[in-house]
This record gives C-alpha cells, structure tokens and sequence, in this order.
C-alpha cells in the first residue's frame, strides 16, 4: 500500500486512531502502550486485570453451562427410547448420625456393608445399563470409604450424586469428593433451628454452604414440609434461594399404607406455599424440583386424580444396604440386585395398587420424565432459560453477591438465625449413633 493509501486508511492520534474514516477512541494508558511510553509494572497490572476478567466470564459461563447439565438430555433421552434403567439410588449404609421422626430409611443396629460388596453391586448396576447413581442411606458420610465409593462410580463412567444431611461435612472431605469426581450433592434441610421432629436445619449447615464457593460439585438443598416445619419452610426456602442455591421443600410423604409418621399440616396452608414455588418457579428463580413434581404435589393436596404410570423398578429402582432389588424407597423385595435381569426390570413397567397418592417423588419425577418427556423438559427448561440474565447482572455486582452470602434473611427481615448465635453440632464432636429407626 503507498503512502496516501496508508493515510486513507488509518491516522493515528495522540489518544485516538481513525480506522478507514471511524473514530476509534483509546484511554490514556491504552495510548500509551500504542506508544511504548507504559511502564512495565502498570503494563503488568493491566494483564493481570485482564486475566482477571476473562477468569470471570469463564466462570460465568460454566454457571450458565451447569444450568442445563442436571437433565442431561442428550445422555437421558437414550433411556426414553430403550429399555434400560435412567437411574438407581444405592444405600451405601443404613447407619445415620441423626433421627428424625419421619425418616424411615436408617437402622443403625445394622453394620456397613463393605467396599468390595458394594463395589460389587455398583458394577452390576452399571452392567445393566443405569446412566446414574444416587449414593443414599442413612447416612453416606458415615461410611469410612465413601470417597472411594465416588470414585469408583465415576471410574465406571457413572454420573454420580450423593445426599447427605451436612453434619458430617468438612472442607478436606468436600474436597476429597471432588477429587474422586462427585458432580452433585444434595443437602437435607428442613427448618432453621432444629426441633423434636428434625435436627435437620441451617443452624449447623449454614457455615458449611461457603465450601461449596469455588467447588465443581453441584450443590442444591431439599427440605420437608410437615407440621412441624412449615413454619420455618419458607424462611429455608428463602435462604437457599438468596444464596443462588437450587432450593425445595417438598410435602412428607406417607408409608405403602398410606399413613404419616407426623402430622402433615392444614391443606390450606400447604397447597399455597405449593402454589407459590409454581409461580416462583416460572419467573425463572432456583426452585429445584420441577413444575410437573410440584403440580403432581398439589393434585395430591386437592385429592385430584393425576394419571400416570409408574417407572419404579423399571427405569429407576433401589438397592439396599444388604444388597437387594428394591422397587422403590417404600416397595421392597428379597430379590439380590446380582440376580436381576433386565426382563425382571421391564416387569416393573406397570400401574401399581400403590401409586395412587405415591410421595416418592424421585419414583414419580423419572415416571412423569419418561411418559411425557415434552412437556416436563420443555418447561424445564424454559425456566431455567429465565436464570440467564439474572446470572448475568449477578456477575457485574460481585460485592452484592458476596453480601448475600454473608447473611440470611428471615422472614422479618433481620440477618440471622431465628436469634441464636449458638452452632450445632460439627464433624469434629463425637457421634453417638441410635440403636433403631
């Protein structure tokens, strides 16, 4: 190019340059760096500001990323088409640190089972195709090799989860999980104190949610609704939720019999505070269950009839601390999880006498994703489209954001717990396990 095409082109100013006739405006120190007049150490600090912002809009978008990973709906709409299970919850204990009244899924008179049985059983789950495992108990941070467990499921190409009620969390085990390659963890919280019912609450679980700060590990929070709890459910709702946590509170659900071990609540109230997670839900903020769990719980409030067939057993199905095929958290069998068939799972592929008013929602949700995969992934995703620009003007307020997980707020608006500045227990006590559920 000549000489008059280069001026054409591009003419350059003290603090400006004109490209092919358009004002390109530069600061000062951009200037002088076009002129080599930046000193190195502020030549360094723009660097390290730039590396910064990119490591932000990295971290941004794996936010948005995980987002749309908990379906995973390339991986599970294999399962929608053939006729191997999605998932399978194992009980890698019976044993829990804890006893709450509602809870029937712990006995700590029984022993853990060891690593190579339960190794065992992960293999022949995965042998019969389940994309997912679920590690459950009791409670599986009880069992000394629980890392090993994580580890050995993702070994196996496993996408794995674990749910713990939190007490026993510490931040090297936190860490050690991730290491191993657990991708979610769901904490139990049901109030935000403990009581008679539960000890489940964020009086102790609070501190622990700032580990999960720069951790991979998905994490969400699940609570109970009873009458013991409903009073405090929208505050641990809220608390999740001001956290950016995936948060939800779900109706207690009753035995094969149909019958509560606690005191359910007044209708009234608990239909509403179903009908504001909906609402919540649909402008897009972090209520974890899906809408069609949410509206299948409020059909169960109103004695509506929801049609629909269950899965259990068939696309997703338990195995016991001992071993054995399980339909569901409330159907047992005697059958050993080594001598189950994939003709024996499809068999499980029926309407059951128990369904009707069923409160596995675990059961109910992969029933509901496999019937009506449209419509439960459709709205799903949609709301979770909604978290988009609300992550976005979180990014470019990062100090309201670290405030916001500096505080809870409850339903009076004060920042802490119910009053109490006094912790619960921690890892580090000793742990006395009851001798039965």
């Amino acid at each position: 190019m000549g000489v008059g095409g280069s001026a054409r082109a591009r003419r350059r100013s003290t603090h400006g340059w004109r490209v092919v006739g358009r004002s390109l405006k530069l600061s000062k120190k951009v200037a002088g760096v076009m002129k080599g007049y930046l000193p190195a150490p502020l030549l360094r600090g723009q660097v390290v500001v730039g590396c910064m912002f990119f490591r932000h809009r990295m971290k941004l978008l794996d936010k948005i990323g995980r987002e749309f990973s908990g379906y995973n709906i390339f991986e599970s709409g294999k399962r929608l088409v053939d006729r191997k299970p999605l998932q399978c919850s194992l009980y890698v204990t019976d044993r829990c640190n804890l006893d709450c009244a509602y809870c029937t899924e712990y006995d700590n008179s029984r022993p853990h089972p060891s690593l190579d049985d339960l190794k065992k059983w992960i293999r022949k789950i995965r042998e019969l195709g389940t994309m997912r495992i679920a590690l459950v108990g009791g409670e599986p941070l009880v069992h000394p090799n629980i890392v090993e467990l994580v580890r050995y499921c993702r070994e196996l190409g496993f996408a794995t989860s674990l749910t713990t009620n939190g007490f026993l969390l510490t931040r090297k085990l936190l860490a050690e999980l991730e290491d191993a390659g657990l991708q979610v963890m769901q904490i139990s919280v049901d109030r935000m104190t403990p009581s008679a019912i539960t000890k489940k609450s964020f009086k102790t679980i609070l501190p622990k949610l700032d580990y999960f700060r720069d951790s991979k590990i998905s994490l969400h929070i699940t609570g109970v609704i009873c009458a013991d709890t409903l009073p405090e459910s929208r505050a641990v709702l809220e608390t999740g939720l001001s956290r950016g946590i995936p948060t939800e509170v779900r109706l207690v659900h009753a035995d094969p019999l149909h019958r509560f071990r606690v005191d359910r609540g007044p209708r009234e109230e608990l239909e509403r505070f179903i009908d504001s997670m909906i609402e919540r839900k649909r402008r897009g903020e972090k209520i974890h269950t899906s809408e069609a769990i949410l509206s299948y719980q409020r059909s169960l409030l109103r004695g509506e009839h929801v049609e629909w067939t269950c899965m259990a057993g068939y696309k997703l199905f338990f195995v016991s601390a001992q071993g054995k095929f399980w339909i569901c958290s409330m159907v047992h069998t005697d059958k050993h999880i080594m001598d189950v068939t994939l003709d024996d799972l499809y068999a499980n592929y029926r309407k059951k006498s128990c369904q009707r008013g069923c409160g596995v929602y675990c059961a109910v949700s992969a029933s509901l994703l496999v019937e009506k995969p449209a419509q439960v992934l459709g709205k799903e995703i949609v709301a979770r489209a909604k978290r988009i620009p609300s992550m976005f003007r979180r990014s470019l307020t990062p100090d309201t954001d670290k405030a916001t997980h500096g505080a809870i707020a409850n339903p009076d608006g004060t920042h802490e717990m119910n009053g109490s500045t006094e912790g619960g227990p921690s890892a580090d006590e000793g742990v006395t396990l009851r001798e039965n559920a």
